[in-house]
């Protein structure tokens, strides 16, 4: 399936949003990819991380992690396809961290999972968990990539979808001085 199949997949199932939104990175922008609405649908789900699962088949993966609660979705079908374990790293006192019980072995190869990537802060930060246990970041592989390919993980990395979505800094947003409201729709609790 080509990218712009996939962009309207997107809006079929009301995954791409239009308006003023703030992003988890704190940016703001006038699009917004709401994956959980496209993911909701097994088959979706199934579709698009086959192509993350394809990209990575012959890597050398013992464990796929993914951040909460976006990538958790992509992260659980990754891991079911490739037939390897899932964790995933959740929020506390504001940095990811691993919790109920999940742990990284010294040495153990690990896939990075995510829905969407703007900046990548939070893909950056389950590297520095991988990293921080002495396992092996075997690269990252996520659904929408809003920067166009300009963020680099430098690790071998995937997406099924390039986008160069537009996003402002707070200060320099042309939406805020337009007067539009600015929405937060995502998982991560900002307050605006």
């Amino acid at each position: 399936m080509e990218e712009n199949e996939i962009l309207t997949l997107f809006k079929k199932t009301e995954a791409l949003l239009e308006g003023h939104f703030l992003l988890t990175s704190g940016r703001h922008s006038n699009i917004y990819f709401q994956c959980a609405k496209v993911l909701q649908y097994p088959a979706y789900n199934e579709f698009l991380s086959r192509e993350i699962s394809k990209f990575f088949k012959d890597y050398e993966i013992d464990t796929i992690i993914a951040p909460a609660i976006g990538g958790i979705v992509v992260g659980q079908e990754v891991a079911r396809q490739l037939n390897k374990k899932f964790i995933f790293a959740e929020r506390e006192d504001k940095s990811l961290t691993l919790r109920r019980g999940f742990s990284i072995s010294k040495n153990e190869k690990v896939l990075i999972c995510e829905d969407v990537v703007t900046t990548g802060g939070s893909v950056f930060e389950v590297i520095d968990i991988v990293k921080q246990s002495g396992a092996i970041v075997s690269g990252v592989g996520f659904i929408v990539d809003r920067s166009n390919g300009k963020v680099n993980f430098g690790y071998p990395q995937v997406s099924t979808m390039k986008i160069d979505a537009v996003s402002y800094t707070p200060d320099k947003c042309e939406l805020c001085k337009s007067g539009i409201k600015l929405v937060k729709p995502g998982s991560k609790k900002i307050f605006i």
